[in-house]
């Protein structure tokens, strides 16, 4: 949380600065929202807006892309999709 500036700069002033209640409040807020870093987020809003425009070109039978397909960055749950459906095979 200090890293991203929650309740101070250093691990020392989060420390001194919040209570358990609240580092409880933003831990269960991370876990609904995600990570509270920026580029991130940036990366998956991306991610999302990227997936949205090619579905849309796709017909209705093909394979549709999946916005993790364009998040360089994040981790994939089940397995990593086919070469062929990545962002190095679309932006070549």
């Amino acid at each position: 949380m200090a890293l991203c500036g929650v309740g101070g700069h250093t691990i020392a002033e989060v420390k001194n600065n919040l209570t358990r209640k609240e580092v409880y409040q933003w831990s269960e807020y991370r876990s609904k929202r995600g990570s509270l870093n920026q580029g991130r987020r940036t990366e998956q809003a991306i991610g999302y807006l990227i997936s949205y425009y090619f579905n849309s070109k796709l017909d209705k039978n093909d394979k549709k892309y999946l916005p993790i397909e364009f998040m360089p960055n994040e981790d994939y749950q089940d397995e990593p999709p086919p070469p062929e459906k990545t962002t190095k095979f679309v932006f070549r």
